[in-house]
């Protein structure tokens, strides 16, 4: 039996056996997997490294984190979405496993022909998912139609779109501003978003919302254990000033002191000349130096 190996992908001339066309790879934490953590009962762990280099991404998987929101780095946000696919790909390399939830930037989802097309691209290049902030229903159900996976976001916005709100703010603190949040959160359920994170919420509404829904609801900023948490990198390595710290933020280190640490400590050992010392290179035979300084010196 003739058998010819395209990628990820086996091709064989028999008709008896299936032909293997999925690019997924066994083990990877994919929306199903999520799925089934809300289901057992189990606690999903969210990091946010934002637009920061692959290796914070892959630091997550290997601290066992379940899922990473991301975006890519840029000065504008056309570099951004240029950047996306080239940088989903550096993630899905260093880290295969992880479920990488891209967020797309707003002029990828103008319309739903255009969120489609790109958010297929990003899901081809090795994204599990995708974050459209805001979307609208009709873009939702088309994009769920065609087989994307949309973890989506309800609650407070971030970014421009927080301008017509006065800016980031706690909602949902009355009871109909919380039916606001749920229906929302139960309309985006019903048109195809496998999953979404609620933010700023009250705890009492946070958990509530997670438990009505039947996908998983993942808390950011949000005081309630819902069906798991977030936490940005700024917020878990001390990287805000101490006047802009959220109610929300946990530091579990302090990344400047540490690597200012870490560097200082190298820049004194060559200061003082504790580096290099001789294991931390290689000589050369005896013979061949006394040639080398010979010819040196007639040189």
């Amino acid at each position: 039996m003739a058998e010819e190996k395209t990628g990820n992908v086996i091709i064989e001339d028999s008709d008896k056996q299936a032909v293997k066309s999925s690019l997924m790879k066994k083990g990877r934490k994919t929306i199903a997997y999520l799925q089934q953590k809300k289901d057992n009962g189990e606690k999903i762990v969210q990091y946010c490294p934002a637009s920061l280099d692959p290796y914070w991404t892959m630091a997550a998987e290997m601290a066992g984190v379940d899922v990473v929101r991301y975006t890519s780095p840029g000065e504008t946000i056309q570099q951004r979405i240029e950047n996306l696919p080239w940088w989903t790909r550096e993630l899905r390399r260093v880290a295969p496993y992880i479920h990488l939830n891209c967020y797309m930037q707003t002029p990828m989802y103008a319309n739903k022909y255009k969120a489609l097309e790109y958010a297929s691209i990003l899901m081809a290049e090795g994204a599990d998912s995708v974050l459209p902030m805001g979307i609208n229903l009709e873009t939702l159900r088309y994009l769920a139609d065609n087989h994307v996976v949309v973890f989506g976001h309800v609650g407070a916005l971030s970014g421009w779109q927080t301008s017509r709100h006065g800016g980031y703010k706690r909602c949902g603190q009355t009871a109909e501003a919380a039916m606001e949040i749920y229906r929302q959160a139960y309309e985006y359920q019903e048109n195809g978003m496998m999953a979404m994170t609620i933010e700023l919420t009250p705890r009492e509404v946070t958990d509530a919302i997670a438990k009505k829904l039947r996908i998983p609801v993942i808390a950011v900023a949000a005081g309630g254990a819902a069906d798991g948490s977030e936490l940005v990198h700024f917020d878990m390595f001390g990287m805000m000033p101490k006047d802009r710290m959220g109610s929300h933020a946990k530091v579990y280190a302090n990344y400047f002191e540490f690597a200012a640490g870490a560097i200082g400590a190298f820049a004194a050992d060559v200061k003082s000349g504790g580096y290099p010392q001789p294991e931390h290179g290689y000589g050369m035979k005896e013979e061949e130096l006394e040639k080398f300084l010979d010819m040196l010196e007639k040189a």
